[in-house]
């Protein structure tokens, strides 16, 4: 019988493993768990664990790129439409505060697996550092969109606030957390206005 489903997708086991750990490794950290924990709760075989990942390090990856898929398909939601740059810069901002305000939040899947795994050639770490300059990439050409002047600063100034925000929205109320990152955001789009209307 074949290990996937008949659309060729990835077979229900490998699925529930992914669920199980994503769950897991965000709510309680990656190393404090442990491969027995995760095949127990997923209900799958030590071999059936081996068939779809190498170990755990490849579970972690899996997990990291559900992750960024998923922040990737958020980023590109709230920028659809007909919306002026300002506009679409304040909906990822929004998009990112509702994130934070949600059930369940736990801070950054990524900053928190970059504590955990701090050596910058391990492949863990290498996949953190992929995913931060995508989305420093993609805020640095969002806001280049306002304004003539060069956007590399802007762009870091949003990431660290966004940095920010995530690290404290699980540690103080979230609500102000937010507030306080929009109202940064806010003023980023503002001074790149306001250097566009002087030239």
């Amino acid at each position: 019988m074949s290990r996937s489903t008949k659309s060729g997708g990835p077979s229900e086991a490998r699925s529930r493993l992914l669920s199980t750990a994503i769950k897991i490794f965000y709510t309680e950290g990656i190393h404090s768990v442990g491969i027995d924990r995760i095949i127990e709760e997923a209900q799958v075989t030590r071999a059936t664990l081996y068939r779809h990942f190498s170990g755990k390090e490849d579970l972690v990856l899996a997990y990291l790129d559900q992750a960024d898929q998923g922040i990737r398909a958020q980023m590109s939601a709230a920028q659809e439409g007909n919306q002026s740059a300002s506009d679409k810069v304040h909906a990822v901002s929004r998009s990112i505060a509702e994130g934070i305000q949600s059930t369940g939040f736990r801070g950054c899947a990524f900053l928190n697996a970059a504590a955990e795994y701090p050596d910058p050639t391990h492949p863990i770490h290498q996949a953190v550092l992929a995913h931060r300059q995508w989305f420093l990439d993609t805020v640095t050409n969002l806001l280049a969109q306002i304004g003539d002047a060069p956007a590399e600063a802007a762009g870091r100034h949003f990431a660290m606030l966004r940095d920010g925000a995530m690290a404290a929205g699980c540690l103080f109320d979230p609500k102000l957390i937010t507030e306080t990152f929009l109202h940064g955001v806010e003023g980023i789009v503002q001074a790149r206005s306001a250097a566009d209307s002087l030239h």
